[in-house]
């Protein structure tokens, strides 16, 4: 199995790899490189919350049997994990120092608090004592407990000599500062007179530079202070506490994580060796710990943030949402969709038809109920304002609301809250699968007669990831897969019965053994002489008995073709095992998000999209929807897209193969950046129709 199967893990560094590819890619404009360099640190952070937090339980555990997974020892695999952190994080630290020289060349100019002359400092006084000196928490190692320290990412790590009498000292005291979360990383300084020329400074440098005025009240003789940032386990813990709802235990669970063990200390490698010590003993960090010496500034996933300094031309052209054709914002929808289906790719597409079509639901006297899964929010979401108003105006709406969605667990929960508060019936989740679907069934009373509208989709109904994610959305009327969908909201609200479907496929029951059994299906063409093939898009890829499958089909000479964005353990060009499957990955302005399967089937092609991914956890453990495209020019829209992707040879890598990430060879008669060529593809689709009205 080692030889044909990636660990997911160390596959999920490739993938955070790619991603610094773009940050060292000087064809990307250079303030967007500086925040790819932000995706990466933030996309690390939640690595070492999470997968290597699970990795550490493991090897803690008294479970012999669990010290092997996939034919890896747990201590090999952390191993091997923290040396490619290593080798990515000095990557990093190479590609943020030509961004900054590249910067200087545009007149944008990093300092610290040595570099800064007597105006600036001045200014950064002032700026201090303003703004930053009361949000101050200041804590003495000496006195530290876990209970003080809050699960700040970053700290100043202060080591301060006290003069005790003329030529005496007392023993070093440490203090640790945290870096205040309530205002910006990066301070602007005001531009001098008749220069161009932009200064910023780190957050940091600033509390550097006042280090003095904090500690004045001792007699310092020296005093230093170098960054740390502590990632803590995020895994939440659900107490077997009966008197609490499943909300309460998900709110205190979440409070508890600045609680949490810690599993990764980063450090700036110039700290001295007493003040490091201190530190690795008061935090509780161990030999099971990941601990990486860096550079002098940490938790770089501020700069997902950095300030745009009105430069443009260093940023992404930005891009109009094109109309999806035939449906007009100014029509009714469910007048339009009643006729036909419709399919909405974001960000190419404008994701406010889906808000659109919510909050026509709330208003039209027809409509008599609303039922919607939601996973994932924007902090204030116009999906949320929509639902309500259906509720105020008489709806009867559920909303099924994933608490455990990782990392937005607050933001469900307040909207939970609020939607709560104004009639709105909620379902929290079932016992040991979460509900990842992103469905919504709209009821409307016809002549009598009840009638169904809805959508099922790729993505979340989140209005900020929608600018940056790629995903479909069907909107449709078409009543046996709404009859279906229907379905799966009754097995959320009763999950003990088993709901069968005509059309779409439902996970946790039967993705796993429908896409099995199409898979199959092709192999068996194959060997009559019939057309066959696969075509699969999604993020990742790790669940094995699919892999098996794959490599099985693939040794039937079954042509197969992948589009992974993120985490494969597939080895693709294995001689008599996988030569027939390719695997690239696409990295570029926009996150690939869409998750498509495409089934040759004798030249009939089959085309689902779906929420679910090629992972155990999608198949097994989480409730998920696939649907059929049964619109032959939405299916055949799909597919042109999909080949559109397929091309691409200026943003594609070759995945697991030596080396590592290739890029596709470019040539300079035929380049395809394939998320321009499709933003082209689908805008030229609605000029004809245009046209053609």
């Amino acid at each position: 199995m080692k030889r044909h199967f990636i660990y997911r893990d160390l596959s999920w560094l490739d993938f955070n790899a790619r991603v610094l590819q773009e940050a060292e890619d000087p064809s990307v404009p250079l303030l967007e490189r500086l925040r790819f360099v932000g995706i990466f640190s933030s996309n690390l952070d939640e690595f070492f919350q999470v997968r290597y937090a699970t990795l550490k339980h493991i090897s803690l555990s008294q479970d012999s049997d669990r010290e092997l997974i996939h034919g890896f020892p747990i201590s090999e695999l952390i191993s091997k994990i923290n040396q490619k952190v290593i080798r990515l994080q000095k990557k990093s630290n190479s590609a943020l120092e030509k961004i900054h020289e590249e910067l200087k060349q545009q007149n944008i100019h990093f300092i610290d608090e040595k570099g800064a002359n007597a105006k600036q400092i001045r200014f950064l006084k002032n700026y201090f004592i303003k703004k930053v000196n009361n949000l101050l928490s200041i804590l003495f190692l000496t006195d530290l407990t876990p209970e003080n320290l809050t699960n700040t990412n970053t700290l100043l790590a202060v080591k301060l000599i006290i003069r005790k009498e003329e030529n005496k000292f007392n023993p070093p005291q440490f203090v640790l500062i945290e870096i205040p979360k309530e205002i910006d990383r990066f301070v602007v300084l005001p531009r001098e007179k008749g220069s161009d020329k932009k200064c910023v400074i780190f957050l940091d440098d600033v509390i550097r530079l006042n280090l003095e005025m904090i500690f004045h009240p001792f007699d310092c003789t020296n005093i230093e202070a170098h960054m740390i940032k502590v990632t803590r386990d995020a895994i939440l813990d659900l107490e077997e506490d009966f008197s609490k709802s499943y909300a309460e235990k998900i709110k205190s669970s979440v409070e508890e994580r600045i609680l949490a063990e810690p599993v990764r200390l980063v450090y700036d490698q110039n700290i001295s060796g007493d003040t490091l010590k201190i530190i690795k003993e008061k935090l509780g960090v161990n030999e099971f710990d990941s601990l990486i010496p860096g550079g002098r500034y940490h938790n770089r996933s501020d700069y997902l943030d950095f300030p745009s300094l009105g430069r443009k031309d260093l940023q992404y052209r930005s891009i109009e949402p094109i109309n999806v054709p035939n449906l007009s914002m100014e029509s009714s929808l469910i007048s339009l969709i009643k006729k036909k289906d419709y399919l909405i790719h974001t960000p190419y597409q404008n994701f406010g038809y889906i808000v659109k079509l919510l909050q026509e639901a709330a208003v039209d006297p027809a409509v008599k109920s609303i039922k919607i899964t939601i996973y994932r929010l924007s902090k204030i979401s116009n999906v949320v304002r929509a639902l309500i108003n259906a509720a105020r105006n008489g709806k009867k709406v559920l909303v099924q609301i994933e608490l455990q969605a990782r990392f937005d667990e607050s933001n469900n929960l307040s909207h939970a809250h609020a939607l709560e508060s104004s009639g709105v019936e909620l379902i929290f989740g079932i016992s040991g699968l979460k509900v990842h679907s992103k469905i919504c069934l709209i009821e409307r009373h016809e002549r009598g007669k009840v009638k169904y509208y809805g959508f099922i989709s790729t993505g979340n109904f989140n209005e900020s990831n929608s600018r940056v994610y790629t995903d479909y959305t069907l909107l449709t009327s078409h009543q046996p897969i709404l009859k279906d969908v229907k379905k799966v909201f009754d097995f959320l609200r009763t999950p003990f019965k088993n709901y069968k479907y005509k059309h779409i496929v439902v996970s946790p029951n039967y993705t796993l053994n429908t896409f099995k059994r199409l898979i199959k299906q092709e192999i068996n063409n194959q060997k009559k002489g019939l057309p066959s093939g696969i075509k699969i898009k999604v993020n990742s890829v790790s669940n094995w008995p699919i892999i098996k499958l794959l490599y099985k089909a693939s040794q039937e000479n079954v042509k197969i073709d992948m589009i992974v964005r993120g985490l494969c353990c597939l080895i693709p060009n294995l001689k008599g095992v996988s030569q027939h499957i390719e695997v690239i990955s696409i990295l570029d302005r926009f996150l690939e998000h869409s998750r498509v399967y495409i089934f040759t089937n004798a030249g009939n092609p089959i085309v689902y999209i779906s929420s679910a991914d090629l992972m155990t956890r999608n198949l097994h453990s989480r409730v998920e929807v696939a649907v059929p495209i049964y619109d032959e020019e939405l299916k055949k829209q799909i597919m042109n897209t999909f080949d559109i992707y397929w091309k691409d040879n200026k943003k594609a890598r070759l995945i697991n193969q030596n080396p590592q990430n290739k890029f596709r060879d470019s040539h300079e008669d035929y380049q395809v950046r394939s998320q321009l060529e499709v933003y082209n593809f689908l805008k030229q689709q609605s000029e004809a129709t245009v046209g053609e009205n």
